[in-house]
């Protein structure tokens, strides 16, 4: 089993956060510029959804680099 490397559960985390990060920022971005006629929020001005995605996207990078699978091991 030469050249087998576990990938740690937090590495996987954050790929996550960083993927569903990057969704949910580009849709209510979309949604900010393009804004739905059929529908209104309460508080829709403060744009909560870009916030969420720049914090997961911000989490999710963290974790990524953290635990990335392919980093140099201390000796």
């Amino acid at each position: 089993m030469v050249g087998r490397h576990k990938i740690s559960i937090w590495f996987i985390i954050g790929s996550l956060l960083l993927t569903y990060g990057i969704i949910i920022f580009g849709a209510n971005v979309y949604d900010w510029f393009s804004p739905s006629q059929t529908h209104s929020i309460v508080l829709g001005e403060l744009h909560f959804g870009v916030w969420w995605g720049m914090l997961l996207i911000v989490i999710g990078l963290i974790y990524f680099i953290a635990f990335r699978p392919w980093k140099k091991q201390a000796a």
